[in-house]
């Protein structure tokens, strides 16, 4: 587990807006920076908390406003800067952990001296771990699942039920994990946004028990449809 990570909800934090990605809390994202307006923002957050919030863009005006400032989406994941390369030509790599999910209560637009917005946040969940008594079902029910097949032949699976078989793990920073590993590509963004921008964390766990349950009911149809595989195919 992460250490404890504070965060000064009274001071404005820089937005950093991508399409197709979306950061969920407790899980880890590497990003490649390379807009000049995008280093300077690592920079200067390395020399403070080393702290930014990922947003999504609201809508399509990005694809014609992307160098712009296009809409964003109200609800954010802070991140914290965990490692980071400076690379040639002042570019940086950089590995991004998210913290928590937050709305955004009031927006900055770029300036003279920063190229970047900024935002005054306010945390959405402030206490998930509040939760943990009645998470003990959906931590059983979701484990059954992953050790059962279709989905104990998936690397996903195997994945995911490592994290379960830890018991200084809570069940509400599994939800995030299952989300995470569950909705890995771009055609995922609106999924996981979904589970970012909801407030509940009953719901959330609810959320995610039905995707591995789609996923499951999929699996098992596709193998009932095909028993032999071609070679060269897997689960995998």
């Amino acid at each position: 587990m992460p250490e404890m990570i504070q965060i000064n909800f009274s001071r404005k934090f820089p937005l950093f807006p991508l399409a197709g990605i979306c950061l969920l809390p407790h899980a880890t994202i590497p990003l490649h920076i390379f807009e000049p307006r995008y280093v300077q923002m690592v920079s200067e957050a390395l020399d403070g908390s080393s702290q930014i919030a990922m947003a999504t863009f609201d809508g399509k005006r990005w694809q014609q406003e992307y160098h712009g400032n296009p809409p964003i989406r109200p609800v954010v994941c802070l991140g914290q800067i965990e490692r980071y390369e400076r690379l040639p030509m002042g570019r940086y790599n950089i590995m991004l952990q998210g913290i928590c999910r937050a709305t955004v209560v009031e927006e900055e637009m770029p300036d003279e001296t920063r190229p970047y917005r900024i935002a005054r946040l306010a945390p959405l969940d402030a206490n998930p771990e509040d939760h943990e008594a009645e998470l003990v079902g959906w931590r059983r029910r979701v484990c059954e699942l992953l050790q059962g097949d279709p989905l104990s032949r998936m690397r996903l699976g195997a994945d995911v039920l490592k994290w379960f078989e830890r018991d200084d793990i809570p069940s509400h920073v599994l939800i995030e994990i299952v989300g995470h590993l569950l909705m890995t590509t771009a055609e995922d963004a609106e999924r996981r946004y979904r589970l970012l921008a909801e407030p509940d964390t009953i719901e959330r766990a609810d959320y995610t028990e039905a995707e591995l349950r789609g996923l499951e009911r999929l699996l098992s149809s596709v193998e009932c449809q095909s028993t032999d595989w071609p070679k060269g195919c897997s689960w995998n």
